[in-house]
């Protein structure tokens, strides 16, 4: 199933998306919430009525719900104001890149468990522009990601069990703004003014029934689902960015189960898979210059254009736009 949210009169309004048309959840079922943090707070009520409505249409069977063509609607990020956002770090193939570009050693530690970092929940949004502010623009970056979003309570969930917990996988652009991410880093605090303006989730949210065929083994000596889902990022229409979902060592289920120790997980916390081997101009600039001294740095750049594109998951594009502002806090800095 595809949950789309959209504005319909300027309100929130989720939709099953089929064959590029989009179906209200309440005319679908009057039972049937019209947002997906209550969609996700009921999952096990709600899900199985939604699933047996989209078995009707995709039928034939539901001549009286009237579809809408995606096309026409503003759709927003499919968990617009998620009760958490935490960002994984799973591809060791990102991991030992970047460290190899500084010239340093793969950290062993990676392989020993999976690490997370909180963002800003509050600056979830969904496909358009992207408002940046002067100092973003000093190493302005996209990362591209799957994530996914939780669909229960829990504490303290083992892998084995975690991936009954997911709700589906979307598309995630963990917006970075290098330079700020860098400077605060070498006080051993942070990401944060690095990342919290911005993270990318969209275009929709795809439940793991929607992904069974696309279904693999997950890496030797890990536990939990994973999936053969192409990953590419296109900057101004040239392909930047190549991977899999797939590729991930740690797995969304062994994520969980780090995240939930001691700490419960609540339905709507969304979390995501780390950047995907190549999946951002830090990397790609890395590798870049340690082959070709002369290697000319890029990153992104006001008008600039961002699509990221998964098997089954969608294409998210967006915009990246100049705020109307000097304001500087790099500026602020004291000598």
């Amino acid at each position: 199933m595809k949950l789309v949210t959209y504005l319909k009169d300027d309100n929130e309004q989720l939709a099953i998306l089929v064959d590029g048309m989009l179906y209200d959840m309440d005319q679908l079922h009057p039972d049937l919430p019209v947002t997906i943090g209550m969609f996700l707070h009921y999952w096990d009520d709600v899900y199985p009525v939604a699933l047996v409505a989209e078995q009707q249409i995709k039928k034939g069977m539901a001549r009286s719900f009237v579809g809408m063509p995606v096309k026409e609607v503003t759709v927003i990020a499919p968990v617009p104001h998620p009760s958490s956002c935490r960002d994984g770090y799973a591809f060791r193939q990102h991991v030992a890149a970047a460290r190899r570009n500084r010239k340093v050693d793969m950290i062993p530690e990676f392989d020993q468990y999976p690490i997370f970092y909180f963002t800003n929940h509050n600056s979830i949004q969904g496909p358009g522009d992207i408002y940046c502010m002067p100092d973003h623009f000093e190493k302005l970056d996209f990362e591209l990601e799957a994530a996914i979003v939780i669909n229960r309570s829990g504490r303290n969930i083992k892998a084995a069990d975690a991936d009954n917990y997911i709700a589906g996988l979307m598309i995630m652009n963990d917006m970075s703004a290098r330079r700020l991410q860098m400077e605060e880093m070498l006080l051993n605090l942070g990401p944060a003014k690095g990342k919290d303006f911005s993270t990318v989730i969209g275009p929709m949210l795809v439940t793991l029934d929607e992904l069974e065929s696309l279904e693999i083994p997950c890496k030797e000596g890990h536990t939990g689902k994973s999936w053969n889902l192409r990953m590419t990022c296109k900057v101004n229409g040239i392909q930047v960015s190549d991977g899999n979902v797939g590729d991930m060592d740690w797995t969304f289920a062994e994520i969980i189960e780090r995240c939930s120790y001691g700490v419960t997980l609540n339905a709507g916390d969304v979390i995501g898979s780390g950047t995907v081997g190549t999946g951002c101009f830090l990397e790609l600039n890395g590798t870049g210059k340690l082959n070709d001294p002369n290697y000319q740095e890029q990153w992104l750049q006001p008008g600039d254009v961002v699509e990221m594109e998964i098997d089954g998951l969608g294409l998210l594009q967006n915009k990246i736009v100049k705020e109307d502002s000097d304001f500087s806090i790099l500026a602020l800095k004291k000598v």
